[in-house]
């Protein structure tokens, strides 16, 4: 998509619009979708020039109705992999468990997508730019004022030629993700505390992949240090990452990134034969600090969405669906805050209800995921009092509607904490272990080439 730049010849110094929109991700893209076919003037600065690569290929059933209402679901399919289930490796294991979302609780999600990021964002901005939103790309954030004498906000941007422009606006939505501009300006991002952890990864030609119906199933593949994806998507291209703990990171000494990935996947059979025929066509990139949160999430006249409020582990694929829907509620908010301001705080209140909502079920499960007793439920579920198909509906996001998962939920911990306490030996073995993991790193070339 070409960007909508700014002339300049003829633009003014300053820019006026309604809402400001910093990132052009699931979350950017969503809020400014929404938000300029609700009317108001919406302006999108990313500082990339889309396609451009990324990973957090694999989406959840929860978000093709979004796609619907956004108007890409057409679009959507035709560049996506088919995504029926999830399938779990252990290597303390003899069999393969195979998670399919038709048997969660709501039957109506059955099936998501893996999709290659570079398509899938552009398909998302350029939906913005057609619904009404006015999309600069290249241009990057670099200054804020929160407390401008209307009320309103002021953001200084430099554009892809390194001249400065401003924007004012009523609201801003900050979705610049792991850049967490906000925050950072703030200085309220925090390490999350309770999980540590870094990626290492690479897309490849030729993985081998499950036959039929389960070819575009994900697979996660435990193993000493952590855990691989193995995401199948279209042309051929599988993506395949290594999430660890940043001290195993460490323990690369010397050797490339390329090497440590190769030497990890090494230890996990089931992996290396998938990849036995594979070659690697991207470079190999890793990204540390993968688990954030900031101290807040709004203001009066901001918000900030998916990643930029909060990063969790990846192993359930949850990024892109917390990242969207965070969109859908904040447009809701925005909207509220401008139109009707006597129910700002009550919209705000809810806002930062949901946002913390989806990071915390996820979490709990995602904090255990190491765990040995954690591995046994996940390879031998049972379906007593439907816990089965409540924790299938969390698999596939269905975490923020009336699907009434959360007695079977809440029995599912109470069988796993009583896992715990009849094996006790095991359970301090594990918790020790943990707490070893995820001990904090300081490292700046850590996840250099």
């Amino acid at each position: 998509m070409a960007p909508l730049p700014l002339n300049e010849h003829t633009a003014p110094s300053e820019t006026v619009c309604d809402v400001l929109v910093i990132g052009g991700g699931p979350a950017g893209s969503t809020a400014a979708t929404l938000l300029a076919g609700r009317g108001y003037h919406v302006q999108l600065l990313d500082k990339d020039r889309h396609p451009r690569f990324h990973i957090g290929e694999s989406l959840l059933p929860a978000n093709l109705p979004l796609f619907e209402e956004l108007g890409v679901a057409d679009e959507i399919r035709a560049i996506g992999m088919h995504k029926p289930g999830a399938e779990f490796v252990s290597p303390h294991h003899g069999h393969t468990q195979t998670f399919t979302f038709a048997e969660a609780w709501n039957k109506a999600l059955p099936a998501a997508y893996q999709v290659k990021r570079a398509e899938f964002d552009h398909v998302l901005l350029r939906n913005a730019a057609r619904k009404g939103a006015m999309v600069h790309e290249g241009c990057r954030a670099s200054a804020v004022s929160l407390d401008e004498p209307d009320g309103g906000v002021r953001v200084t941007a430099r554009l892809g030629d390194g001249r400065e422009h401003h924007w004012r606006a009523r609201f801003l939505v900050d979705a610049s993700g792991r850049d967490t501009f906000l925050a950072n300006k703030f200085r309220i991002k925090e390490r999350n505390p309770h999980h540590s952890s870094a990626a290492v990864y690479a897309h490849f030609h030729h993985a081998r992949r499950h036959e039929g119906e389960a070819e575009g199933n994900i697979t996660i593949f435990w193993f000493e240090h952590g855990w691989f994806w193995f995401i199948p998507m279209t042309g051929d291209t599988t993506s395949v990452g290594m999430v660890t703990w940043p001290y195993h990171v460490k323990t690369r000494q010397g050797r490339s990134l390329e090497r440590f990935l190769l030497d990890n996947i090494a230890t996990c059979e089931k992996l290396q034969q998938r990849l036995a025929q594979a070659e690697r066509i991207t470079e190999v990139e890793a990204t540390g600090n993968f688990s954030y949160v900031a101290q807040r999430n709004h203001g009066a006249n901001y918000l900030m969405l998916g990643d930029a409020f909060a990063f969790i582990d990846p192993v359930f694929s949850s990024g892109v669906w917390l990242a969207m829907h965070s969109a859908v509620v904040g447009a809701d908010t925005v909207d509220t805050c401008l139109r009707t301001p006597a129910r700002a705080p009550a919209a705000l209140k809810r806002f930062d209800a949901t946002m913390r909502h989806g990071p915390k079920a996820f979490s709990w499960f995602i904090y255990r995921m190491t765990n040995p007793i954690m591995r046994d439920f996940f390879m031998y579920p049972k379906n007593v009092l439907r816990m089965k198909e409540a924790l299938l509906s969390v698999l596939a996001g269905d975490i923020f509607g009336q699907t009434p998962i959360w007695r079977s939920l809440f029995i599912f911990k109470c069988l796993y904490y009583t896992a715990n306490i009849t094996q006790p030996r095991r359970a301090y073995m594990a918790w020790h272990k943990r707490r070893c993991n995820i001990r904090k790193v300081d490292d700046p070339g850590l996840y250099q080439a």
